[in-house]
């Protein structure tokens, strides 16, 4: 039984170290992927993308700057390649849409223009065109921003997942190692060898002998 249990253990030690090469390879290739999906749309930011440059931006937009997200990082002048700026761009990106709608998200805007600029939810106030109410325009903008920040968000979460394979495979590979250490040890083989794998030996003292 106890070499049974051995064997497991170099089982489960080769399957465990398997598997966290093969997650760690897995999630190397996604970051990789997610890299270059993204340098293949040449999205680079605008000189606008910093923290100062936007809150100045939106305050004199008229915004509230208190109410809203202001990106930590800078993506001025780079090209968005990775997760971590796709997420940062889609940051900004949801600010300028704000400014172009004058603060309003899309459930908030009318729906459709008027002469005034100041758009209705009534059809028979609303502009015409070939004799049918005239969308807001302003929706239309939300609606881009939306779709393109959600492909943004999407392949930050995926460079994010990728990270947390990288992160469990080491962990497999790790515990893996352990498994084979402590059967290459014969911790299996005995008690005394269990607790003390690991401990520098020490002879026993020889018990005088008296008369």
């Amino acid at each position: 039984m106890r070499r049974l249990l051995e064997y497991g253990g170099f089982i489960a030690a080769v399957v465990l170290i398997a598997f966290g090469i093969g997650a760690m390879a897995m999630g190397w290739n996604a970051r990789s992927t997610v890299g270059d999906t993204l340098a293949q749309e040449h999205i680079v930011g605008t000189p606008d993308m910093t923290p100062k440059g936007i809150t100045a931006e939106a305050r004199q937009a008229g915004l509230d700057v208190a109410s809203l997200t202001i990106p930590s990082k800078s993506v001025a002048g780079l090209a968005i390649n990775s997760g971590d700026r796709a997420h940062t761009f889609a940051g900004y990106m949801r600010i300028h849409a704000l400014e172009a709608t004058g603060g309003l998200t899309y459930a908030e805007m009318p729906q459709y223009a008027t002469a005034d600029g100041k758009g209705t939810n009534d059809p028979s106030q609303a502009l015409k065109v070939n004799g049918q109410p005239q969308s807001n325009a302003a929706r239309s903008v939300w609606v881009t921003e939306t779709a393109l920040s959600t492909a943004l968000q999407s392949s930050y979460m995926a460079s994010q997942l990728a990270l947390f394979a990288i992160v469990v495979g080491i962990a497999l590979l790790l515990t893996g190692i352990g498994f084979g250490v402590l059967a290459v040890g014969g911790a299996l083989r005995n008690r005394e060898v269990a607790l003390s794998f690991g401990r520098p030996h020490r002879p026993k003292a020889d018990s005088a002998v008296t008369a």
